[in-house]
């Protein structure tokens, strides 16, 4: 999906200083259809980054955090996915798009329990989507894999950095 609309609004205003934006992840969990007691994550592979990612986005202005969450799912992988839990919060560090724009994500990673639909790269923004074995996921990020690991660790509360 390209930039939503409010962020290019802003930059119509703001140029590329800095901008603090509320974005939300989607780690989609089901359970291997192959090996009993073993789950799948969803990841997409970002041609952009050359990297595998779990799925998310920007929050819309007024959306409500979980329901991005979902949204992003179908998307960009054509799945429905319905959120259980919030699994992790996290600032990510400052980041400078090649045009110059300069950005700072605060991200809310949701655990989402796999509903329906046959993963696929949906709006072009991935060129792969696909389920993965939580013992055979490709190589992620550092971030990427704290995204992950919080919401395979399955605690039921919320969970918060310092």
């Amino acid at each position: 999906m390209a930039t939503p609309e409010f962020i290019l609004e802003l930059r119509r205003k703001v140029g590329s200083h800095p901008l603090w934006i509320m974005s939300a992840t989607a780690v989609v969990v089901r359970p291997s259809p192959d090996r009993p007691g073993v789950r799948q994550v969803l990841l997409a592979h970002r041609p952009d980054f050359a990297v595998w990612a779990t799925v998310g986005g920007i929050i819309d202005p007024g959306e409500q955090p979980a329901v991005a969450a979902a949204r992003e799912c179908l998307e960009e992988a054509d799945v429905v996915a319905e959120p259980e839990a919030l699994a992790w919060v996290h600032v990510q560090e400052p980041a400078i798009y090649p045009n110059g724009d300069r950005v700072q994500f605060l991200d809310l990673t949701f655990r989402c329990r796999y509903v329906s639909g046959e993963p696929h790269p949906a709006d072009g923004e991935n060129s792969e989507v696909a389920w993965f074995d939580e013992d055979a996921l490709p190589p992620l990020s550092l971030e990427m894999r704290h995204r992950v690991a919080a919401v395979l660790a399955g605690d039921e509360v919320t969970r918060f950095e310092a």
